[in-house]
């Protein structure tokens, strides 16, 4: 499969985008995960301070119990220093488990579980000496200033950890917002040049549709300007050809009747006379034709409706073309209409008319009947000519009323194509309808509706 070059640029932009679209979530993935973390680490410094802090407190609790039962010699004191003893346990195993991933703090973690021993070592010997003797108040003393000693000592390391934790989650914020303004501003240029090469593929998409638009229309109208200028070449290619035939007729006969030696007789002129004649008006049926088209195709042909008396019309029209062909065919008038008068225009019905059967007469064999069939409906007159010759297929009669447009039985009989479209033209400009029933070798009936319409309907 071969790709166009608009293919190829937008597949390019289309998969471009898609990396970008595909970094930007990387990125803001990335972004989630750093924060995910930096909150785990907050948290987890926040666990580490709240539990050094809680052993302090277990450790001041433990001494206060010791306290008030060595000199007061209070139970309930003693309980409370075992209840804070109990405690030491979970609370050094929850932050060993808390620091187990800071290598940092080990060393002081160490130092603190020793020094705690050391203090729950003497607390423990104060509390033997004073159920063994209550007098010992030298040693009782001595003890306290040692377990003292050891309370700042503890109170030291746990406040080294606390900073030590505090300065890591400080760092660990401060490499994160870091790490994330960073990103941002990647995440943000990421989506400035997504939107840019959005914004360029449109452009470039939109630039190439009114290229090939332009290329379109000068296609189009460069195909109208050739179709135009064969229009041309076959109308005078159809007038110098038909005028031909008809002026040579003309001359031929006057050429005859002027040099001719001999006297004629009557009959003989008379017949040269009607073959000028009949030349004469085919040359003006066929420039009427030609005005016709032209008056319609420039939107100039107007319909006047005048009152006709229709069976007069007729009846003058078929002696016209008496007259014109020459007795080669004869002519009926089958009248069935109610309407003796009616509001048409005559010269379209003329040319309609007229030009229908001519095509009657030029297509039929010679000596067959042609028909003129007249009748009315309630509200509209039909025509109908009838004839008994070649027929028209049912392929020619898609474009029967084209310009130009000759049936491929019609190549051999002279003709112009012009005939059927005067005929369209007339009868669409009053409104009516125009029908044809034909079978090839049978004959062909054109039937041509127009609707009785008065002066201020039409």
């Amino acid at each position: 499969m071969k790709w166009s070059s608009e293919g190829k640029w937008l597949a390019t932009g289309f998969l471009l985008l898609i990396l970008l679209m595909g970094s930007g979530s990387f990125v803001s993935y990335q972004n989630a995960t750093e924060l995910i973390e930096s909150s785990r680490k907050s948290q987890q410094t926040y666990e580490v301070i709240k539990t050094l802090g809680n052993v302090f407190s277990t450790m001041t609790v433990a001494e206060s119990g010791r306290r008030g039962y060595i000199y007061y010699g209070d139970r309930k004191e003693l309980t409370r220093y075992q209840v804070a003893i109990d405690q030491f346990e979970p609370e050094l195993t929850e932050l060993r488990l808390l620091l187990s991933n800071h290598p940092n703090q080990a060393p002081r973690l160490v130092k603190l579980e020793a020094l705690i021993k050391q203090r729950l070592a003497l607390l423990a010997q104060s509390i033997d000496l004073r159920q063994k003797d209550r007098a010992t108040i030298i040693q009782q003393t001595k003890i306290t200033d040692r377990s003292v000693q050891l309370r700042e000592q503890i109170q030291a390391v746990i406040a080294e950890m606390q900073s030590e934790e505090q300065q890591e989650l400080k760092q660990s914020i401060i490499q994160s917002q870091t790490s994330i303004y960073g990103r941002r501003l990647i995440e943000i240029w990421l989506n400035l040049l997504g939107f840019s090469i959005l914004f360029l593929g449109f452009f470039a998409f939109y630039s190439q549709l009114i290229k090939r638009q332009n290329a379109e229309t000068i296609q189009h109208k460069l195909a109208q300007q050739q179709e135009l200028s064969e229009l041309k070449l076959r109308f005078f290619s159809m007038v110098s050809h038909e005028f031909r035939t008809p002026l040579s007729v003309i001359l031929g006969s006057a050429q005859l009747l002027l040099e001719s030696h001999q006297p004629w007789t009557a009959d003989r002129t008379e017949k040269n006379l009607r073959r000028i004649q009949s030349s004469a008006k085919l040359m003006i049926q066929l420039l009427t034709d030609i005005l016709t088209l032209t008056r319609a195709e420039a939107g100039k042909l107007e319909c006047n409706l005048e009152l006709v008396d229709l069976e007069a019309f007729c009846l003058n029209l078929i002696e016209d073309f008496e007259c014109y062909s020459l007795a080669t065919h004869s002519f009926q008038l089958v009248s069935q209409c109610g309407y003796s008068h009616a509001q048409l225009d005559e010269k379209l019905l003329y040319s309609t008319l007229s030009n229908l059967l001519s095509n009657a007469v030029k297509y039929s064999p010679k000596g067959e009947t042609i028909r003129l069939i007249l009748s009315c409906d309630r509200d509209t007159i039909v025509f109908q000519v009838h004839d008994q010759g070649i027929g028209i297929s049912s392929t020619d009669q898609e474009s029967l009323f084209e310009p130009f447009y000759r049936g491929q039985k019609a190549t051999t009989i002279a003709g112009t194509g012009l005939g059927l479209a005067v005929v369209k033209k007339c009868v669409d400009l009053q409104n009516g309808k125009i029908l044809v029933d034909s079978q090839e070798g049978v004959g062909t009936t054109f039937t041509v509706k127009i609707p009785h319409l008065d002066d201020g309907n039409l």
